[in-house]
């Protein structure tokens, strides 16, 4: 693309400004209930959420994080929950990559809240998907009382979790757990119900009732260590398997359970010798739009990400508001289904790529993605698109048939889906790149995305249609300002729930990520990926052709 010096500059400010403003806001985030929680958490000999992880883990710049931002701006008449009262990473323990799910005892003494269930039930997806060992770090105070109605009873509340306990342990997926705070009421079936727990001697209990309500209850008297701390688990009941001094001990104990187990099998998908791009991800900032309706070369954005920034196309003429092509990243060998917003030139004309997804297109996507599972290759879609594109002569020529292929072959896909919002993801286009419905094993965004049913301006100018027809039925006039502020209200209102904090607090997205993260995060997905054999053949059932 040739951009002015004036676009370069404009570009460089807005994407360079939201990352930094995404690093700031992780910074706020990772000190979870604040620092004067946080002074006193460590003074009772305990280590935080994050510092238990970091402990964990072999080389924790080599993890990903998931849901940081989970819970992010909500829940703000109950005090906040920041990143969801829990941590959440994937990493090497002892060689081995494992989900590691940390209480934030700093945030409501590690309360579970509604989001704070789903991020748990992401991780125990991520593990199931990619049988890979999780690792329970529990300091939890249990539910959340005042809002027990929006995490107790349903389907994927907070019985769900153990339910997938004991599935996992079914499915011969390792967990284990470390009681290293509180764990109460049922909550305490977690630990439990994992292969092996652990409990930090003074700092560690689980019981189904502490003893304010055993007194309550039954009329005993007895103090809480008395009732479930370590040594009565250990030595009395047996409910706990290892006993250990502090933290740091518990945490070592862990790292050698992790040693010990056995390698699982492969899926076998193709890795070579990792080479980092040619064109530097630096200059991205030069490259990607402030205006997000202006366009820009997609192949730009590929060639920052993929080994030696090689990028082979498939059908390069052909369907090209969707670039389809073979590449590696960090060696693993990926299939990139990409929409494309330049200009591009063909028999037909030049015609602007708005991120509109066109039927040769869709067909195109179709083809390629049932080739890369016929060959085993994991799928990595990056999303700029507005939709399909819509009119007669794109119903005349079965926009709805071919986009339903494409959709058909991407939900069917046997092969790990990973997917990357880097600007706008709207409606059906949403879903037909892969978006949190189908089920990718992971799903990111750069800061600079945007998630929705169509943009804000579009969303306000139908619903104040709706708004302005309704007060006239009624027999209201509505002066030309009167109808400005309106939609700016709607506007406004519309515009805050497409941003990638909205999406990321109700874990729509896993992750909002940094640029540079990209190959790393996408490297690590399959890299778990691998750790499951594919054992499903691939089959589209009814298609059109």
């Amino acid at each position: 693309m040739n951009y002015s010096t004036n676009q370069k500059s404009a570009s460089q400010t807005s994407l360079k400004s939201l990352t930094q403003q995404l690093l700031d806001n992780r910074e706020r985030v990772f000190l979870g209930g604040g620092e004067k929680k946080i002074a006193k958490h460590k003074g009772k000999g305990k280590m935080t959420a994050r510092e238990r992880i970091s402990f964990l883990l072999d080389d924790e710049n080599e993890a990903i994080e998931i849901g940081a931002f989970a819970g992010e701006d909500m829940y703000k008449e109950h005090g906040g929950c920041p990143s969801g009262g829990v941590v959440v990473k994937v990493g090497k323990v002892s060689g081995k990559n494992c989900v590691i799910v940390a209480n934030d005892a700093t945030v409501k003494a590690g309360a579970w809240f509604p989001i704070t269930g789903k991020k748990n039930l992401r991780a125990q997806e991520i593990a199931i998907e990619n049988k890979i060992p999780i690792v329970y770090l529990v300091d939890s105070a249990g539910v959340y009382l005042p809002m027990q109605d929006e995490i107790f009873p349903d389907k994927e509340h907070f019985g769900r979790i153990f339910r997938n306990n004991a599935v996992m342990s079914a499915e011969g997926i390792p967990q284990i757990a470390a009681i290293m705070g509180s764990c109460v009421a049922g909550g305490a079936y977690l630990p439990i119900m994992s292969d092996e727990s652990l409990i930090v001697d003074g700092t560690g209990s689980v019981f189904l009732a502490g003893s304010y309500l055993v007194k309550s209850a039954i009329g005993e008297s007895v103090d809480n260590e008395t009732l479930g701390g370590a040594s009565t688990h250990c030595e009395i009941s047996g409910v706990t398997d290892y006993k250990c001094e502090n933290d740091e001990a518990c945490l070592n104990k862990i790292r050698n359970l992790v040693d010990k187990m056995g390698n699982s099998n492969e899926a076998g998908f193709n890795k070579a010798t990792s080479k980092a791009p040619h064109k530097s991800m630096d200059s991205i900032y030069d490259v990607f739009p402030e205006d997000r309706t202006k366009p820009y070369d997609m192949l730009e954005v590929i060639e920052r990400i993929v080994d030696d920034s090689d990028f082979e196309q498939y059908k390069e003429g052909y369907g090209q508001s969707i670039l389809c092509g073979y590449a590696r990243i960090d060696g693993w060998s990926v299939g990139i289904v990409a929409n494309q917003r330049t200009i591009v030139k063909s028999k037909q004309g030049e015609m602007q790529m708005g991120g509109v997804i066109y039927s040769d297109s869709a067909d195109k996507a179709a083809r390629f993605i049932m080739n890369c599972n016929q060959k085993k290759i994991p799928l990595f879609f990056i999303h700029d698109v507005t939709g399909f594109m819509v009119g007669s002569r794109s119903e005349h020529n079965g926009i709805i048939k071919d986009g339903a292929k494409m959709v058909n072959a991407m939900a069917n896909s046997v092969v790990p889906k990973f997917t990357l919002v880097i600007g706008n993801s709207y409606g059906a286009g949403n879903y037909a790149m892969c978006g949190k419905a189908y089920d990718p094993r992971l799903m990111l965004a750069w800061p600079t995305s945007q998630l929705a049913v169509m943009s804000g301006k579009s969303a306000a100018t139908t619903l104040l249609q709706i708004k302005v027809s309704t007060l006239k039925a009624q027999g209201k006039t509505i002066d030309k300002e009167e109808e400005k502020a309106m939609f700016d209200e709607i506007k406004a209102k519309y515009d805050s729930q497409l941003s990638p904090y909205y999406a990321a607090a109700r874990l729509w997205i896993d992750e909002i990520i940094q640029p540079e993260e990209t190959r790393q995060y996408i490297s690590k997905g399959i890299e778990m990926a691998n750790q499951n054999p594919i054992d499903k053949r691939f089959n589209v059932g009814v298609i059109q052709t």
